[in-house]
């Protein structure tokens, strides 16, 4: 299980200018191979006149689906170098399209890589990164006296609160992180004497998106 990864929340679009070349980078998340494959054919019909349709993709949490392709420039200059910047970025579950409209004047091999490779990180640039974490949601059981010191951990932890039950006891659903998780229990087990139901409700991922928490499946 991958404890933590970057990726693309909202992808974006970067332009650059090289030689009288145009080099338009389009962003996108994507989960599996038929929505990068799906995104690539939108790209296409969008800049259907444009001499190249560039991509890269990277999916899986091992990177099991990634390709690139140089779709007619000179081999290695464009798809490679793209890929590149996606590996070392250490993004993950991404596709990218640059689209090349020719300027007339050749670029060299040195050149083409150069444009690929800052097109991309033109268009990273403008979209939005996240980094998801790998954690879980927690239902914490107490009865009212005990909902004080409950609230004081998770705060003095910066444990985010998804949820809250009040019936005969309190419910407070928490969101931990996984290296977190054992000192977390054993944090209010004590704290609360054991008086205290612990349970795991669900594995998921979180990230902070405009200072605020988001939970993904994946």
């Amino acid at each position: 299980m991958q404890k933590q990864y970057k990726t693309v929340y909202k992808g974006g679009e970067g332009e650059i200018t090289e030689k009288k070349s145009r080099f338009i980078a389009t962003v996108r998340h994507v989960e599996t191979e038929e929505e990068a494959l799906d995104f690539l054919e939108e790209m296409k019909k969008k800049y259907w006149d444009a001499r190249h349709n560039c991509y890269v993709y990277s999916i899986g949490k091992n990177r099991e689906n990634t390709r690139c392709s140089d779709d007619g420039e000179p081999s290695g200059t464009a798809g490679r170098p793209m890929l590149d910047v996606i590996l070392g970025e250490d993004i993950y579950n991404v596709a990218v399209v640059v689209t090349r409209y020719f300027g007339g004047v050749l670029l060299g091999t040195g050149g083409l890589v150069r444009a690929y490779s800052k097109a991309v990180q033109e268009g990273l640039k403008n979209s939005q990164l996240i980094e998801k974490q790998f954690g879980y949601s927690v239902a914490v059981k107490v009865d009212y006296t005990g909902i004080g010191k409950l609230q004081y951990i998770a705060g003095e932890r910066g444990l985010p609160i998804l949820d809250s039950e009040y019936t005969d006891r309190v419910m407070l659903h928490l969101l931990v992180p996984f290296e977190e998780m054992d000192q977390v229990q054993k944090e209010i087990i004590e704290g609360l004497n054991g008086r205290v139901k612990i349970e795991k409700e669900k594995e998921l991922y979180f990230a902070s998106v405009d200072g605020e928490v988001k939970l993904f499946e994946s």
